[in-house]
């Protein structure tokens, strides 16, 4: 899960930081984890958390459920 903090959506929403870069760097850190618990038979999947923030308190919270695939080239079998 990758969570993301803003305080306006005025130039985007924040899940759009979750770029091609941060897909993959997620994607290795999830077949890594996978790997040192000896490959199980799971279904995993990407999701993100947008958190908004007014007055430096969250005002809204936004679950975004599997937002992304695992990147290519990687694959989990």
């Amino acid at each position: 899960m990758e969570v993301k903090t803003r305080s306006s959506e005025e130039w985007s929403r924040p899940a759009d930081a979750v770029d091609a870069r941060k897909k993959k760097l997620l994607s290795q850190t999830a077949l890594d984890y996978l790997r040192r618990l000896k490959n199980p038979e799971v279904k995993f999947r990407f999701d993100i958390v947008e958190v908004m923030l007014r007055d430096g308190a969250v005002c809204e919270v936004r679950h975004l459920p599997n937002s992304f695939a695992l990147s290519n080239p990687y694959r989990y079998a």
